[in-house]
């Protein structure tokens, strides 16, 4: 797996934001609230991808807009979006998803939650 260390960072400068590496899928996760917003990892053909949360009618624009944005991998294809990261390397665009995603499972987590992340 290649290295993006601006994925790494742009994920854990949200606020709250938590990581782990799941060994047996040989992916980092990223999680706001104890949910997973963000996941690096690759498919089954060996790709690196970041797959994120998105909004259900974003996830379709991003795919009709950008080649390298598929259908998320291995998740709920209409919640979840992945990035060929070989394909679209562009930092803002990824930090902006990413952003995008945390966004979308913070607004989800309970009142008292998100008031303790923000702080």
């Amino acid at each position: 797996m290649a290295e993006y260390p601006g994925i790494h960072e742009a994920a854990l400068s949200l606020k709250g934001a938590t990581h782990d590496y799941k060994e047996e899928w040989g992916a980092d996760r990223f999680f706001v609230g104890e949910k997973m917003f963000a996941m690096r990892g690759t498919n089954k053909e060996g790709r690196d991808i970041l797959t994120v949360k998105v909004e259900p009618n974003q996830g379709e624009i991003l795919r009709s807009e950008n080649a390298a944005v598929i259908p998320g991998y291995y998740m709920n294809k209409s919640h979840w979006v992945s990035v060929l990261l070989d394909e679209e390397s562009n930092e803002e665009f990824l930090a902006n998803l990413l952003a995008h995603g945390y966004e979308q499972v913070l607004r989800k987590l309970p009142k008292y939650r998100q008031k303790e992340i923000e702080g």
